[in-house]
């Protein structure tokens, strides 16, 4: 399946001119990744129908849109690497990932214009209402940067517009392109958008409490630049007084070791309890995602193979 999506992505064909343009799609296309959202998309179709040109069309449309946020994602970051090669604007420079990454979003609803299964249109809107979703998500991140006020539900809603709504956009589409019933393609937003919250809490989570060999970076990244996690909300919402400006203190200090700062922030964290807190919460998003998976109306078989991708995603067994 990854094959798939993979040769119909290597097929794509950009023009050659200008010069400079198309080159960095190339690029950050071929770096890899797991291809999680395309898969998803797949996965879907197939509990209904063998994939055909059109299911791997809105798959690709998907991993394109994905791939140009990441271009203005590091970006805005300043992020050095993408999956261990030079970020395209430090590779190139930053007007190139600008103009780069906006040709990558053109093409990917070129792309999904191309679809011409029964239910383009579905489709169509769909992934359209996605993408301005995608975009609200990441102002509402960008805010947060400036508060210190941010409430669990606020940041819930933050992820699941940036980081949910496009793996729930991929599963239904998969829906949509076999035309399954409406029913199906609504379960099958559902329990991916479970999905994409329960990842997202879980990478909060191994942010501070991951194994480094496993987790594939350094701990503690979040807590040096005072990103707003599930983690940072809650213990600013459970903490005392003392303990509440002893942790802005801490995420203000310029001056402090990194490793120092991370430990103390920690052990706030751990104080309050904030792991068992997290442990739960992606434990309820990923119990709402198997409700709704299992309203999907085909049988146990035949959606299998889509509830043990999941499981990897989440790293979970049962």
């Amino acid at each position: 399946m990854l094959n798939k999506i993979e040769q119909f992505l290597d097929h794509i064909a950009f023009p050659a001119k200008p010069e400079g343009l198309y080159e960095p799609i190339t690029y950050s296309l071929e770096m890899g990744g797991k291809r999680i959202r395309p898969v998803l998309t797949l996965l879907a179709h197939n509990m209904y129908k063998p994939c055909d040109e059109n299911t791997l069309v809105a798959a690709a449309s998907i991993e394109m849109y994905h791939n140009h946020t990441l271009l203005h994602d590091d970006l805005m970051d300043g992020a050095e690497v993408r999956r261990g090669k030079p970020a395209v604007h430090r590779h190139w420079n930053a007007n190139t990932a600008i103009l780069s990454g906006d040709t990558m979003l053109i093409e990917s609803f070129k792309l999904i214009n191309s679809c011409t299964c029964r239910r383009a249109d579905e489709a169509r809107r769909l992934f359209i209402d996605t993408t301005i979703e995608v975009c609200e998500g990441q102002q509402y991140d960008m805010n947060f940067e400036q508060r210190t006020d941010v409430t669990e539900a606020e940041y819930l809603e933050m992820i699941r517009l940036k980081t949910s709504v496009l793996l729930a956009c991929a599963a239904k589409m998969g829906g949509i392109v076999a035309n399954a019933p409406e029913a199906d393609c609504n379960a099958l937003y559902a329990f991916a958008e479970k999905i994409g919250l329960a990842f997202q809490l879980q990478d909060d989570y191994l942010d501070v409490y991951g194994d480094p060999a496993v987790f594939g970076k350094k701990i503690g990244g979040d807590i040096l630049c005072g990103k707003k996690t599930f983690l940072l909300i809650n213990a600013l919402e459970h903490a005392s007084a003392e303990q509440r400006e002893e942790l802005l203190s801490l995420l203000n200090n310029a001056v402090i070791l990194p490793e120092e700062k991370i430990s103390r922030v920690t052990d706030i964290y751990n104080a309050l309890d904030i792991a068992t807190l997290t442990q739960q919460r992606i434990a309820e998003m990923y119990d709402e995602a198997r409700q709704h998976f299992d309203a999907i109306a085909v049988s146990d078989d035949v959606k299998r193979p889509l509830w043990t991708f999941a499981e990897t995603l989440l790293g979970r067994k049962s």
